[in-house]
């Protein structure tokens, strides 16, 4: 997913979206923002209750038929499952505003209650665990535009065609279909797709393209198959007058659905994708859906991570919507939106948080990829000048996790503050010959999996054989940045702390002089070191990790 940061509107295919302020940097914490209590549905939305954990998710096939004329859906999703424990109640979630029109398992008709966005499915007799079920859950409705990209909408392109789109990380896929509305479960042996659209459009959805059948009825039905599991909010819809080019990097199918207007420049600006398949490729290893393919569609807003069918809304431009967005000169050189929403493939899509509040994985490791692009294309001292570019960008107004099973919103300090603290990472290690296994172990091991960042602590103490779970507790779950304290009272030595919330926090830090400079192992204790330097000679490798100095 991908914020607006910019303190302006931007104007996307004629639809004016207004941008947030940009963040501006503190040398602490700012002010912490308020803290709200989850509302009952979120809590309903959010919490892994024993409706959820009494089965395992196995394969969606959503069968959908849009009209865009009376901006109506009817559709059907066969849900199945496997009974983790005995039950006779599941729990799903399909948003109040649409109707249910009944649901079956088999030719049983059965019960269900509703709360809100969450649907309680009731089985007349007890599902035993270990036992495989199907059941078919039937709806209908008008989908409501909310959230930041409308999460379901209806819009028409330039030649007045019907142009629908979905984009719903924030809200939930919920808002257009029934499913098991969470991040922890996802249906581990993937999904169909298949959505019937008036003649003449196309849908172009998540996997590998099944084919289309002309219905008769004045619309066709277009068939997708995804082989691999996939987020609820990646699933994605796109039906519009698309016209189709492709290409190939390494065996992997690139197909690219744009505007007719916009053909000659998407085959401009496209060219970019093999390059970036390269540099992630590189640091990460292969693309993790290559029986499903690379996507890119052109959609009405920013961008979204759609798995297997990124949707791209950038003007055909370098930059983020031809502006500079780290401020440093860097990011004009490419399509922002190609490398962060196509990161995602990586971190997001292949490695998932399993809760919302540990969405940093998501998000903070795909910023940092974009640092890794720009070192790869043009040098180490690019990237850190684009990823110090993001300084600017945090707030430190709150921690970066939120309280687990709230289904909260993080703030966006988890891109800027995430990146800048995984670059801090691979400065502790020190060691460029132990960062890139260790990086790349760190995707291959969760390689799609749903995973906490206590996981994540837990890797990262057995790689580098360091106890850094204070570090990334500092950096993850308080407000403030550690700050190192020097003093300078004893001619020839210098004295240094961390301060920090943590009380065990021990981080090495480079400090001396940039041409030589001399690691040193502060804890929040005192401690001295021998140094001809003066106040203002002594320097610290503040570019290399996010740190506030406070020279006494």
């Amino acid at each position: 997913m991908f914020w607006f940061g910019w303190a302006s509107s931007v104007s996307v295919f004629g639809q004016t979206t207004q941008a947030s302020p940009a963040a501006i940097a503190t040398p602490a914490a700012a002010t912490p923002s308020a803290v709200v209590e989850p509302a009952h549905d979120e809590l309903l939305r959010g919490t892994y209750g024993p409706y959820r954990a009494n089965n395992d998710l196995l394969f969606y096939h959503l069968d959908l038929r849009v009209d865009p004329e009376k901006k109506f859906i009817r559709g059907t999703n066969t849900i199945r499952f496997k009974m983790l424990q005995d039950g006779t109640r599941v729990q799903l979630e399909l948003y109040p505003t649409l109707q249910i029109d009944g649901i079956s398992l088999g030719k049983t008709t059965l019960k269900y209650e509703r709360d809100g966005g969450t649907v309680y499915v009731d089985f007349p007799k007890r599902l035993r665990a270990g036992r495989t079920y199907s059941i078919d859950f039937h709806y209908s409705g008008h989908p409501v535009e909310t959230g930041r990209f409308g999460c379901f909408t209806f819009k028409k392109d330039t030649a007045g065609h019907p142009w629908i789109n979905t984009a719903c990380e924030e809200t939930g896929a919920y808002v257009w279909w029934p499913n098991k509305e969470q991040w922890r479960d996802e249906p581990q042996q993937g999904m169909e797709i298949s959505v019937a659209v008036p003649n003449g459009l196309m849908d172009i959805s998540n996997g590998k393209f099944a084919g289309k059948k002309d219905l008769g009825d004045g619309y066709t039905r277009w068939d997708w198959r995804v082989h691999y599991p996939i987020n609820n909010y990646d699933v994605a819809l796109n039906i519009g007058n698309y016209v189709h080019f492709d290409d190939k990097f390494q065996g992997l199918a690139l197909d690219y659905y744009v505007l007719p207007e916009d053909l000659d420049k998407a085959k401009v600006q496209f060219a970019q994708v093999p390059g970036m398949m390269k540099a992630y490729y590189h640091y990460l290893g292969e693309y993790p859906f290559k029986k499903d393919g690379y996507k890119l569609v052109e959609a009405p807003y920013a961008g979204m991570e759609h798995q297997s069918a990124v949707a791209y809304g950038n003007h055909f431009k370098n930059g983020y919507f031809e502006r500079d967005w780290t401020g440093v000169g860097i990011s004009p050189r490419f399509d922002f939106i190609i490398i962060h929403e196509s990161g995602h493939e990586w971190f997001g899509n292949s490695v998932t948080a399993a809760d919302k509040s540990d969405m940093w994985i998501h998000e903070g490791w795909t910023t940092y990829l974009e640092g890794l692009y720009v070192e790869y294309n043009w040098g180490y001292d690019d990237a850190i000048r684009y990823l110090n570019g993001l300084k600017k960008k945090v707030k430190n107004d709150r921690p970066i996790i939120t309280a687990r099973g709230t289904n909260a919103e993080p703030p966006q300090d988890q891109y800027f503050k995430g990146a800048l603290f995984i670059n801090t990472l691979r400065s502790i290690v020190n060691d460029d010959t132990r960062w890139w296994p260790i990086l790349r172990g760190f995707y291959l091991k969760f390689k799609y999996q749903n995973i906490t960042t206590e996981d994540v602590v837990q890797y990262f103490n057995q790689q580098t054989g360091m106890d850094l779970t204070p570090v990334f507790d500092q950096y993850l779950r308080h407000t403030a940045i550690p700050t190192l304290e020097l003093k300078f009272d004893e001619p020839g030595a210098v004295a240094y702390r961390w301060v920090a919330d943590e009380k065990a926090f021990a981080m090495p830090v480079r400090v001396g002089l940039k041409e030589h400079w001399e690691t040193i192992h502060p804890t929040t204790e005192w401690q001295t070191m021998k140094s001809p330097l003066t106040r203002e000679q002594f320097e610290v490798a503040t570019e290399l990790y996010y740190i506030n100095v406070n020279r006494m």
